[in-house]
């Protein structure tokens, strides 16, 4: 199944609920968009909308994309910060997906599968491939596996970010960005402190591209304190 169809619909049963959910995404001009524009997912268009507004991916930037699978993030990341030097009068930006699924290959990217990136080998071997050994953005579009239940698959998801957040001293520039997806819940603002105690600027995000029943927002924290 594709990484793009939302992971709960695996427990939903085999009844009509399973059969609208499909004909909602079928119908999604988001996932339609992403057809004609060849985008490997809807969730591209999550990160077009934040970027166009907010200005977080620029040519010459590294990029580090985490849950990167399918790549849609990446492909965005290859456009906006110019990876693949198609535009000559601007830098050469890097783009570096990691995932614990497999990656097809992205021309602009590199891409790390089947790989953790708690892994202390795993996060050595990102330092190895990343420009001067860290990077300028870190996107975060990560999503555990769905129980169903959902304090708990929320809980999972900050436990994520906050595994994220913990790595940056070794992989974030100063100054640096960091945009990660949570899923609304108890333990949402013990993120939200944890990113201000970190980055100077911490706004919370909606994008369009969200469906409007879903949990999910982003935190978009700029200006990282770290050395």
């Amino acid at each position: 199944m594709s990484r793009c169809l939302h992971t709960t619909v695996r427990f939903l049963r085999k009844t009509g609920t399973e059969q609208r959910w499909l004909e909602r995404h079928l119908k999604d001009p988001f996932v339609k968009a992403s057809k004609q524009q060849h985008y490997r997912c809807r969730s591209a268009f999550k990160l077009l909308e934040i970027d166009n507004k907010l200005c977080v991916l620029r040519p010459g930037l590294s990029v580090l994309d985490c849950g990167a699978a399918p790549g849609a993030w990446s492909q965005v990341a290859v456009e906006r910060v110019n990876a693949l030097g198609t535009d000559p009068a601007v830098p050469t930006g890097f783009v570096l997906g990691v995932d614990l699924l497999r990656i097809s290959p992205l021309e602009g990217a590199v891409f790390l599968s089947e790989t953790d990136i708690a892994d202390p080998s795993a996060l050595r071997t990102i330092q190895s491939l990343l420009p001067l050994g860290k990077a300028d953005v870190i996107l975060s579009d990560m999503a555990p596996n769905a129980t169903g239940i959902k304090e708990l698959d929320h809980q999972k998801l900050i436990s994520l970010c906050l595994g994220l957040l913990n790595i940056c001293q070794s992989i974030l520039k100063p100054k640096g960005t960091m945009l990660c997806k949570f899923w609304d819940g108890s333990e949402a603002r013990l993120l939200q402190n944890r990113l201000k105690g970190q980055f100077w600027d911490v706004r919370t995000i909606k994008p369009q591209a969200s469906r409007k029943d879903s949990a999910e927002s982003y935190y978009l924290a700029r200006l990282y304190r770290g050395k």
